[in-house]
């Protein structure tokens, strides 16, 4: 434990050794041969590949109509607007589901379509398709609903519209429910008239890993393409791909990267009022965004009104007519994430104190109950306990319909499978490997928690904290030249992480605490061949300070290198991540 009396995690670190001939990949992509080595540690193997890393474009992008169920959803949303039919796109309450529902609407306006929308709130429909919405759309003479980020699992829901006499289509990107039998798994498909998921069984789609918003934006290509529209005018939707794709924390590889590279730069010239007016609310106007922007400022503005209010008030920021709409709106979603976060941090401090003064520390499977927490905070506190103890965590509460709960999981452990081995235990799931969410009954949180302890086979190893390092960098090759190379990499997040350097043998002299809320260490970082470089670190500061007090102020380092704009002059610097 450290002095706060809370559990410290133990690290492993990894050096990457991944061979290829870097000095001829350096020669034929114009790139230095360190570069070439961070590349081929992403597994990105092969000059087509690496060439689509460098340079991939829209032009390379996958034709959805390869997608299973896609030539159907055409198909039907072709008649449904020719003859005038009432469509409704129902959504998700959040980021992924909000941009999937803009989305679809954009398209399906832009041909013709008679078409509104519906999205659930997060306590009084909980997630999902489920039979309110669809009688309500049912009264409203609905004839067509499409979902998107969700549907995939609402089998019975959809039989029950399908007696309704509606027509439904299906559009998702989660896993394909699933019961497990002698002859293995047997897949459960919802009975709508189109199901368009990559993940279904006989998909031969090549990229399985899109956020929702990126199949409804494949269903609306595929559309506009169907019927003679040109394909190009729906470019500027790329930008509620990515913000949707970097805030479902998909892997940014392969044709994410591609959706991801260009929706950021629509985003930099956007003509979208409301998330113009949402970037200058928050500060990010003529910065060059990034994809930490979106998934740490951007994404929580607009994920806070499916938490706290309604996710409509977001849909409407992003449907906004007029500057003085846009301004009002953005206001809201800053408001409302900010007084997610101060719930957010006294709930996580609550979580943490249950952890350490109970039995629950000596679990693989942390399984947290906390009645009072608002439900909408479950996955946002399980993600905060998740990197503080490096263990799959699942945080549950009290709900109008018993205990709900989002899981947050580490590398190894597919939390949609583990719930699937709970399946009786639960009146409802549905999820990724990292991530899930769930309904139980009261009387079975115990059992649950026993159950996913029970089934769990995550060694020691597994439950420690993999620090993995790109290479060993001497302070002496850290150049602006270098630096700016690094940028070829981006954008950064799952599956494409920032590099991680490596130094042995550093010393820290002149080491302060700064900051309003004393949380940055600063210093001057000595390599073992001499050089110098001015240092940062926002991670256990006191812990750092500490340990430059110790042993001369030596230690191994891991960084990344960055340049330190101020009052117009530059410098370059490292972040140092860990330490030891």
């Amino acid at each position: 434990m450290d002095k706060t009396g809370e559990t410290k995690i133990m690290e492993r670190w990894v050096l990457l050794r991944k061979g290829a001939d870097f000095e001829a990949i350096s020669k034929k992509f114009h790139i230095s041969p360190r570069l070439a080595s961070l590349i081929r540690n992403r597994d990105v193997i092969g000059d087509e590949a690496i060439n689509q890393y460098l340079n991939g474009t829209i032009a390379e992008l996958y034709d959805g109509m390869q997608m299973k169920g896609m030539p159907q959803a055409v198909e039907i949303l072709t008649e449904k607007i020719r003859d005038r039919e009432k469509i409704r796109v129902i959504g998700d309450y959040d980021c992924d589901g909000i941009n999937a529902t803009y989305i679809l609407l954009e398209g399906l306006e832009k041909l013709g379509a008679k078409v509104d929308s519906d999205i659930p709130d997060r306590i009084k429909d909980g997630y999902g398709l489920n039979q309110h919405l669809i009688d309500r759309a049912h009264e409203d003479g609905i004839d067509t609903i499409i979902t998107c980020d969700n549907g995939i699992a609402a089998a019975k829901e959809i039989e029950y519209g399908k007696a309704l006499g509606m027509t439904i289509i299906v559009t998702d990107h989660h896993e394909v429910p699933y019961k497990e039998n002698e002859a293995g798994r047997r897949y459960i498909l919802p009975p709508a008239d189109a199901v368009v998921d990559p993940r279904q069984e006989g998909c031969e789609y090549p990229f399985k890993g899109l956020c929702g918003a990126a199949v409804a934006y494949k269903l609306v290509e595929a559309l506009c393409e169907a019927n003679g529209q040109d394909v190009a005018d729906l470019d500027y939707l790329l930008e509620n791909v990515a913000i949707a794709t970097v805030a479902d924390v998909m892997d940014l590889t392969e044709e994410n990267r591609i959706l991801v590279k260009q929706g950021l730069e629509m985003l930099k010239r956007t003509s979208n009022l409301g998330l113009r007016a949402l970037i200058q609310c928050i500060g990010l106007e003529g910065k060059k965004i990034q994809a930490y922007h979106i998934g740490f400022i951007l994404a929580p503005c607009l994920n806070a009104s499916g938490k706290l209010d309604t996710a409509k008030r977001a849909l409407a920021l992003l449907r906004a007519k007029t500057g003085r709409e846009a301004d009002m709106l953005a206001g809201d979603l800053k408001a409302l994430n900010e007084s997610r976060r101060d719930m957010t941090d006294r709930v996580v401090d609550e979580a943490m104190a249950k952890v350490e003064q109970t039995d629950i520390r000596e679990d693989k499977v942390l399984v947290i109950y906390l009645p009072d927490c608002h439900e909408s905070l479950a996955g946002l506190v399980a993600g905060r306990v998740r990197e503080n103890y490096y263990r799959p965590v699942f945080v549950l509460t009290d709900s109008e319909d018993g205990v709900k709960g989002s899981g947050r999981s580490i590398e190894s452990y597919s939390m949609y499978e583990e719930l699937t081995g709970c399946g009786d235990l639960l009146t409802k799931f549905g999820g990724h490997p990292m991530a899930a969410g769930l309904s139980l009954d009261k009387e079975n949180v115990e059992k649950f928690k026993r159950r996913l302890n029970d089934q769990c086979t995550l060694s020691e190893e597994e439950l420690t904290e993999k620090v993995v390092i790109d290479m060993e960098l001497p302070f002496a090759a850290i150049t602006e030249h270098f630096i700016e190379e690094l940028e070829y990499m981006e954008p950064f997040g799952k599956g494409n992480t920032k590099p991680v350097f490596a130094a042995r043998g550093v010393v820290m002299q002149h080491m302060k605490i700064i900051g309003k809320n004393k949380n940055v260490a600063k210093a001057t970082a000595i390599d073992a061949a001499g050089n110098r470089m001015e240092a940062i670190c926002f991670r256990d500061v006191q812990e750092f300070a500490e340990r430059c007090e110790r042993n001369n102020g030596k230690m191994s380092i891991t960084f990344y290198p960055g340049i330190n704009e101020f009052r117009g002059e530059r410098q370059i610097q490292i972040v140092i991540t860990h330490y030891r």
